[in-house]
């Protein structure tokens, strides 16, 4: 299964978004089946995966030392908060409050299908990233993909800005 594709939703005002047709079908397993895990993701963002997905990601967390701090400090904040949701038969799902506030996730949200997960961005966050990052493509895939580029100049904070005074970068 590979996830890609970016899908502009909106929250309802009981945290659910729709989940593309498309995207309905690629998670749904052989029984036509589809239920998710909701957790955090990096960068401010939510991650969604199937339950076989999930299930490989704890087997990969898995294969590091349980005595590891890393290891230890990221299975807690990440499985304590992760939650298994229920797609229902709109395709909608229901993000817990949790979750929305700890992605800071307004009414307008991204949906980024990023190889075998999805993950949730507040949009205007979203932008943010994309036209911090976007610039820098060239030099991200090299480094992505272990060639010799330089390190990534010029790169700044991926977080938006704090005072709605002042303009966003565009």
């Amino acid at each position: 299964m590979l996830l890609t594709g970016t899908f502009q939703r909106s929250l309802d005002e009981k945290h659910r978004f729709s989940i593309p047709k498309s995207i309905r079908d690629a998670l749904q397993d052989a029984a036509g089946n589809l239920v998710v895990y909701l957790a955090p993701g990096t960068d401010r963002s939510l991650v969604v995966y199937t339950e076989q997905a999930f299930a490989e990601l704890g087997n990969q967390l898995g294969q590091g030392p349980p005595t590891a701090g890393d290891v230890r400090a990221f299975s807690r904040l990440f499985y304590a908060q992760a939650q298994r949701v229920e797609v229902d038969r709109q395709g909608r799902v229901r993000i817990p409050a949790e979750l929305v506030g700890l992605a800071h996730l307004d009414k307008e949200v991204v949906l980024l299908g990023v190889r075998d997960h999805l993950e949730i961005w507040d949009r205007e966050h979203w932008d943010h990233y994309l036209n911090q990052k976007q610039p820098y493509y060239d030099e991200i895939a090299e480094s992505a993909f272990g060639g010799s580029a330089a390190p990534v100049t010029g790169v700044v904070d991926a977080r938006p800005p704090q005072s709605s005074s002042s303009p966003r970068p565009r």
